[in-house]
């Protein structure tokens, strides 16, 4: 797990073709506003928040957020531990984000 800043987040991702964004915000958080292309799954549904990630695709890149950052760092943490070898914590989380935000679909 690695922790970047919000540039070097953003300018990893951009780069990176083998990238998956994950937002781990609740419903209600992302009903907010999402980073495009992001794959949503709730950090606190718990052993379903695990399920749920170890059925990603272990091979990819994965940029994970929340609200503020700490929840992201958990889940990056969660993944190394199901095998994950490349997960970046967005640091200050969406409370700092500038990138570009869209509505859930």
């Amino acid at each position: 797990m690695e922790d970047l800043t919000q540039e070097e987040w953003a300018e990893q991702l951009a780069n990176d073709e083998n990238a998956v964004v994950l937002d781990v915000r609740t419903n209600a958080e992302v009903a907010e506003g999402i980073i495009p292309n992001a794959i949503h799954i709730d950090f606190y549904l718990g052993d379903e928040f695990v399920d749920k990630v170890d059925q990603l695709d272990k091979s990819k890149n994965y940029y994970v957020y929340c609200r503020s950052g700490n929840r992201s760092g958990q889940a990056c943490a969660i993944m190394e531990e199901l095998g994950f070898e490349n997960a970046y914590n967005l640091e200050g989380g969406m409370l700092d984000w500038t990138g570009d935000v869209v509505d859930k679909e």
